[in-house]
Order: structure tokens, then C-alpha cells, then sequence
């Protein structure tokens, strides 16, 4: 493992996404083509909380499983092969939740691709807080 530390502004040189979509702030652990270890502190002052619920904030599974996709996102696109490139969403399979987060929180994201054939990366997602699964997902991507 190459322990690395990439703060937004060097996430941002790897992947497209930028605020309000930029869904992690620094990534701790870095094997390019293989794996990436994020982390995302979820804060009240995100949008989301306006609705998601009032009076009750929880941040919504779509947005925990963005955040492991862009995690992913940055292992497959700092692979010399793919620099520069776009890494999009091609499939979500058995996304499971079992925690929920909350503001507050520092979600721990790390991703493992186990196969990338051609412009198509299937990688493991697992979102934990403090220690504990908040949701693991297999996903695939399409890279142009």
C-alpha cells in the first residue's frame, strides 16, 4: 500500500467532479490501478439537509455510493493508462446499507477494483464510520 495523501485540489487534477458534487475531501491511501482509501466529513451544511430529513439529517445512500464511485474513480484514473480520462457509472450491484450517516461523521471510503478489461472496472466498495459498515457496494466502471 502507498500511503499518499491527496487533499481537493489534487483529487480535482484526477476526477471531474467539483461543488457542490465533489464527494470526498482527501484521499490517505493510493495504489493506482488497484485500490484507494478516502475520506468524506459529513457536515450540516450540506444542501442535502434541507430535505433529507428535516428535523432528522441523514445523508441519502446515493450520495454515500457517489462517494465510494469517486473513490474508485480516483484508483482507476491515476492509472497511467487512464489519466486523464472520465470514469462513469456502468452498474451499482448488491449496494447494502447498514449504518446511518449522519452530520458529523467522517466516512471512511475504500474501494478495491478486482478487474479492469479493456474501458470496463468492476471495484468493491466499503463506507465505514467509525469502524462500522455504513454500506458496501460493487461497482462497475465505463471509462472514456
Amino acid at each position: 500500500m502507498s500511503k499518499v495523501m491527496l487533499d481537493s485540489t489534487a483529487i480535482q487534477k484526477i476526477i471531474p467532479h467539483r461543488y457542490p458534487m465533489l464527494l470526498i475531501d482527501r484521499v490517505e491511501e493510493l495504489v493506482p490501478g488497484e485500490m484507494a482509501v478516502a475520506k468524506r466529513n459529513v457536515t450540516i451544511n450540506e444542501a442535502v439537509f434541507n430535505g433529507h430529513f428535516p428535523n432528522n439529517p441523514v445523508l441519502p445512500g446515493a450520495l454515500i455510493v457517489e462517494s465510494l464511485a469517486q473513490t474508485g474513480a480516483v484508483a482507476l484514473l491515476s492509472q497511467e493508462d487512464f489519466k486523464g480520462k472520465t470514469a462513469y457509472f456502468g452498474g451499482i450491484e448488491s449496494a447494502e446499507f447498514r449504518k446511518v450517516v449522519r452530520p458529523g461523521d467522517t466516512m471512511r471510503l475504500e474501494v478495491h477494483l478486482e478487474k479492469v478489461r479493456g474501458h470496463i472496472g468492476l471495484g468493491k466498495g466499503v463506507a465505514t464510520v467509525d469502524g462500522k459498515r455504513a454500506c458496501t457496494a460493487e461497482l462497475t466502471f465505463f471509462i472514456d
